[in-house]
């Protein structure tokens, strides 16, 4: 381990560390443009120079590994000379337009600017102009800003997998673009904006609405796919205006997806704001005192009859207190299971992901059974991509092969192949037995089929006769895709002997009288017979349609909620604004409900909810921790039919009613899948 000094201060590092990374386990601060620790470096931008007893000139520090006996200096006479020589040379040609630039208050070269740059510019050459790129629905571009730190093409390299945007050109008449022009087909797109240290490239959807300083952030959790990210969300007054990512390592590092980001902007679109009841045959505004006592008297006549069925939006409160309305009524017909997903709630093991997502970096080998983890959970994928980049990870896949951003081995795509490396007889279990930490990742789309079942109890045989599960490692990855799925499992608001086709049948028959839906949009309303549904929720969706009665409640970033993540780590949301009219937060419309219901539930306060949500499961109490799961028998055995699997999600970009609503996801699904750049061009005056 090499041993150095910098600023007369000695350290002792690992072997291959940088100078930058050196300083900066010193505390000592090196400006740069060009480098960024999760990508490759390129130490073109000079910025990161610093004088090294020595060397005839100042040494990039970015990529100059420290060496024994070193002396480096980060701020003496040479070093603030460089850097303010390299800060000229950068603004030689950038624009002044930082008034009218949407990352002003969060730029990077205003700050080193002022930290580090010249009090005065000498040169007086017209400045250059460079024409702008159209990259789709997400990203606007001025690049005549750009100072060719490359982070961009790196970004789409090496984390998003998509080879998309390049340099053309040398000197001064490099650019950088998308080569053939087209919107960016990466669903973490809107990362290319956080990377660009200037303002090059910012949100299009965000454009010229507002300021950084006019903005409250709220720290909360995304909830539009089951990964949790950890995000922040900027509000004024009552509007959302943006989302962006929050730093932790062990669920999104610093990433986020582009539904997660912009998809907020369906937040006010087709709110909900009022309570409506159905009055010969068409939904009237009532007051809130009618709606709760009309909703009481419903669920209180129905009794057990009574059946409710959550969404995926919702936050493990709500879920409590709905269960603990049902039981109350004396029903246990609960289902969170909208999409029709048939497996095993029993046992904790089962439906979660074990190897936890940080735990995908020490995978050596994944087999993925009927899952598109790139649409389902885009930040896992790209959790894969780092592996795979790092040790060349060998994924192979069951099911229709998707269209992954590592390379993938396509096995076949029924669940015979399943059963072959269950039996031993596949090649590829000797692939599995063979690894020091396999992962057999399981979609939750694969058990959305008659035999789901089977299907679930045939993967646990396949991990268990493979080493997939051993001493010290879990490799069993069940992978949602609903923010309020593991949360509702885990308060048991799924039937062990039943799933969303028995309740199904049972409105058909009559056996349920009341339905209660809390947010559930993905469900066959047609299906729901003469029952009385009791829809409440945040969007006119399809649960609203249907409805006798509308509950209008809160979304997540309106409300203090916890969800569960799909590796079971539970974590806080908070309230960022308000919601809309009338509308009110879930937990406290069912409390209200439960009077005149005549099951009166025993909370009041958010905190007592929080206290009985700890004592239903042990990850709530343990928040922003993993409780793991001890490996038990689940599925039930039986015969699987060879019949494909199918991908459940076909749109990436509208899976729940907010992104439905969302005019950006709209947008995104007409240009980026539909491939409808022309029109967009002459909606947004983008040509070139």
């Amino acid at each position: 381990m090499p041993k150095l000094k910098i600023d007369n201060v000695e350290i002792e590092v690992e072997a291959g560390t940088s100078i930058l990374q050196a300083a900066e386990q010193l505390g000592v601060e090196v400006p740069r443009f060009c480098y960024h620790e999760r990508m490759s470096v390129p130490a073109n931008c000079r910025m990161c120079l610093v004088e090294l007893k020595g060397s005839p000139k100042p040494v990039a520090s970015c990529a100059m590994p420290c060496g024994d006996n070193m002396e480096v200096f980060t701020d003496s006479d040479l070093t603030r000379k460089a850097r303010k020589g390299v800060m000229e040379m950068l603004l030689i040609n950038h624009p002044l337009d930082c008034p009218i630039c949407d990352q002003g208050g969060e730029c990077d070269l205003q700050d080193q600017a002022l930290g580090y740059g010249f009090d005065r510019g000498r040169f007086a050459e017209n400045k250059r102009a460079v024409q702008d790129k159209y990259m789709g629905p997400l990203i606007k571009t001025i690049m005549t800003r750009c100072i060719h730190c490359t982070r961009c093409i790196r970004f789409c390299d090496e984390i998003a997998g998509v080879s998309a945007l390049g340099a053309m050109g040398r000197s001064e008449h490099m650019e950088i673009g998308t080569y053939i022009e087209a919107a960016i087909g990466s669903e973490l797109s809107g990362n290319l904006a956080d990377v660009c240290p200037v303002g090059a490239l910012t949100h299009k959807p965000y454009a010229y609405t507002a300021r950084p300083w006019e903005l409250r952030k709220t720290d909360s959790i995304d909830v539009m796919d089951a990964v949790g990210s950890n995000i922040r969300v900027d509000a004024r007054g009552a509007e959302v205006m943006r989302v962006l990512p929050r730093l932790n390592e062990d669920v999104n590092e610093e990433w986020l997806a582009d539904k997660s980001r912009w998809a907020v902007d369906g937040l006010t679109k087709r709110r909900l704001d009022r309570p409506f009841a159905r009055k010969d045959g068409k939904l009237q505004p009532v007051s809130w005192s009618d709606a709760v006592a009309l909703a009481g008297a419903k669920l209180k006549q129905a009794g057990a009859k009574s059946a409710a069925i959550v969404g995926d939006l919702v936050d493990a409160e709500s879920i409590l207190a709905l269960k603990d309305l049902m039981t109350g009524l004396g029903s246990s017909k609960l289902e969170c299971r909208q999409s029709g997903e048939k497996f095993d709630p029993s046992q904790r093991a089962g439906w979660l992901f074990n190897p936890t997502i940080a735990g995908l970096e020490q995978a050596d080998v994944v087999l993925i059974v009927g899952s598109n983890p790139r649409w389902e959970a885009p930040l896992i994928d790209a959790r894969l991509r780092k592996r795979e980049r790092a040790l060349g990870l060998k994924v192979a896949v069951i099911g229709p092969k998707p269209n992954l951003t590592y390379p993938v081995e396509h096995l076949g795509t029924g669940a015979d192949v399943l059963q072959a490396i269950a039996d031993g007889t596949h090649p590829f279990a000797q692939v599995l037995k063979s690894a020091q930490r396999p992962v057999l990742l399981l979609g939750s789309g694969a058990t959305e089929r008659d035999d789901g079942l089977a299907v679930h109890a045939l993967a646990r045989r396949a991990a268990e006769a493979n080493g997939v599960v051993k001493d010290g490692w879990n490799g069993f990855a069940f992978l949602h895709r609903a923010a309020a799925r593991v949360g509702a499992l885990e308060l048991g608001f799924a039937q062990r002997d039943g799933d969303l086709e028995t309740l199904y049948r049972g409105c058909e028959s009559g056996e349920i009288e009341l339905v209660y839906l809390l947010g559930a949009d993905e469900i066959d309303t047609s299906r729901l017979g003469r029952a009385f549904v009791i829809y409440q929720g945040h969007h006119g969706d399809v649960g609203a349609h249907r409805a006798d009665l509308i509950l209008a409640g809160a979304a997540w970033t309106e409300k203090h909620g916890t969800y569960v993540n799909t590796e079971g780590r539970a974590q806080l949301a908070r309230q960022a604004s308000f919601p809309p009219g009338e509308a009110r937060e879930d937990w406290k419309i069912l409390r209200a409900v439960s009077e005149p219901a005549g099951a009166t539930l025993p909370y009041d306060t958010l905190g007592a909810v929080r206290k009985r949500l700890s004592l239903q499961a042990a990850c709530f109490a343990n928040v922003d921790r993993v409780t793991p799961a001890s490996w038990a028998s689940f599925g039930r055995d039986g015969a699987v039919a060879a019949t494909p699997f199918v991908l459940p999600i076909d749109n990436y970009y509208m899976t729940d009613p907010v992104s439905r609503a969302s005019p950006t996801m709209a947008a995104c699904v007409r240009e980026i899948l539909e491939g409808d750049t022309e029109e967009a061009k002459k909606k947004t005056g983008t040509h070139g």
